[in-house]
């Protein structure tokens, strides 16, 4: 018996995704529940496990397709029988019974018209006079004359307005002649091997607000220079996307404190020989910044709060994103109610929300409903920076690398401590800087004199 794979619904507003990776082909044995291929959604990336065990017997959807959602993307072969037995060696005696059962017939796809570009040709359409009009006049309009169908997904077509591609001129090596994404990354490199040949740019008209404000663009690369052409991932361009809006809608503001993570650095040696026996992850430094960070907004709801128009709308649930590099991109999971967590259930929360984040595990609703959030570009060395802010919200923290270095504390005197630069950009809309300083200042002092409340 042959079992759907269909693609998922991962959250209520989602309706398509995109197949990024399958991780078996086909002829493939599978087991129920073995991850079977990767979809990537405007939410989250995510590996799809196989709904049955048995041997991977068609692929209908390929790497890089996007299909709506509850499309059947493959098929799965359970009858062991049936997997084994030859393909075209069959008995005369089962002859029959073969032809008895014609085969399925795969769901036709819809037939897309390819989108008219510049070079798209056009033809006069006349319009007769109406009879019962007093003033005989026929009218003239130019359309675009009738393109020939082709069969295409939605980001394949999508692909083809951002580079002014006519996918009538593209040879298609999909099923029944459909244009996939390899086709079109195909066309791009034999048009960018063709010096000589006018290649119109990608324009993407910017927001109205924003035309006066744009400078002009100027040609991602010139005619003959050597380039490869590479698509963003799903994940990327909603990354580029919602950093263009969060630096249009929010004037960003950031102002940087150092601090002494001494005291912070003393209790963690003191509790991590332990820790990782007894709870089952190390204890880092996050745990006890977001602590900080939950104590801070308690005293300055409005860095929990957002903008709506000429409305604020304060959150009464404190739930902090933390942003997770990932190789292909990055991510912000969300612990939800973090004012309600002890030391030791922020640091199960963030290995959690980490490990399953880059197994691409994590749902929907667990990379939404943020209301502050902490990056940590100090992992990598950095020393501060300047984050952009994750919208809806109206601010987020940086934290540096924490190294030791001498400082002079009490009585001039000079001493080796643990010490941090961190950063916070904030909405100046709603956030004055004397309230994003007195809010740091919370966290600084927090940090500097941490007491250990319940492990």
């Amino acid at each position: 018996m042959k079992v759907e794979v269909i693609m998922p619904q991962m959250g209520e507003s989602i309706a398509e995704g995109t197949v990024t990776k399958w991780l078996k082909k086909p002829g493939d044995h599978v087991r129920r529940d073995e991850p079977l291929f990767e979809i990537s959604t405007d939410k989250v990336d995510a590996e799809i496990p196989s709904p049955a065990e048995g041997v991977l017997a068609e692929v209908l959807v390929h790497e890089g397709e996007t299909v709506p959602i509850q499309t059947v993307v493959a098929y799965i072969e359970t009858d062991k029988e049936a997997v084994e037995a030859p393909p075209r060696e069959v008995s005369e005696r089962a002859a029959p019974a073969t032809e008895a059962m014609p085969p399925r017939e795969p769901t036709p796809e819809p037939t897309r018209v390819a989108p008219p570009t510049e070079a798209s040709p056009m033809r006069e359409l006349i319009i007769p006079p109406h009879p019962w009009e007093k003033q005989k006049r026929e009218i003239r309009i130019t359309i675009p004359a009738e393109r020939k169908a082709v069969r295409s997904s939605p980001v394949v077509e999508k692909l083809a307005q951002e580079y002014g591609i006519d996918l009538t001129q593209i040879e298609g090596t999909g099923r029944s002649g459909r244009v996939t994404k390899r086709d079109v990354l195909r066309y791009l490199e034999e048009r960018a091997a063709r010096p000589s040949e006018a290649r119109p740019q990608p324009v993407e008209p910017p927001p109205p607000e924003a035309q006066e404000l744009e400078a002009p663009r100027h040609p991602p690369y010139l005619p003959g220079e050597r380039v490869e052409i590479v698509p963003m991932s799903g994940m990327r361009k909603k990354i580029a996307e919602h950093m263009v809006y969060s630096k249009r809608v929010a004037p960003h503001v950031t102002t940087f404190f150092e601090i002494d993570m001494t005291r912070v650095s003393r209790l963690r040696e003191q509790l991590q020989p332990d820790f990782e026996q007894r709870h089952g992850v190390k204890l880092t430094y996050l745990p006890f910044i977001i602590q900080a960070c939950v104590s801070a907004l308690k005293a300055f709801p409005l860095l929990n709060a957002s903008v709506a128009e000429d409305k604020i709308i304060y959150k009464k649930d404190i739930n902090i994103g933390i942003a997770v590099a990932l190789e292909w991109g990055l991510i912000v999971p969300v612990i939800k109610n973090a004012d309600a967590l002890s030391l030791v259930g922020l640091a199960k929360a963030i290995h959690d929300l980490a490990t399953r984040a880059r197994n691409k595990q994590l749902k929907p609703e667990e990379v939404q409903g943020g209301t502050f959030t902490i990056t940590n570009p100090g992992v990598f060395g950095s020393l501060f920076g300047t984050p952009v802010i994750h919208q809806p919200q109206v601010a987020i923290l940086g934290v540096g690398r924490i190294t030791k270095r001498p400082v002079v504390v009490e009585d001039d005197a000079i001493a080796i401590r643990a010490m941090a630069y961190f950063s916070l950009s904030f909405d100046h809309r709603l956030i004055d800087g004397a309230v994003a300083d007195q809010f740091m200042a919370h966290i600084k002092r927090t940090l500097e004199s941490f007491e250990l409340t319940g492990v």
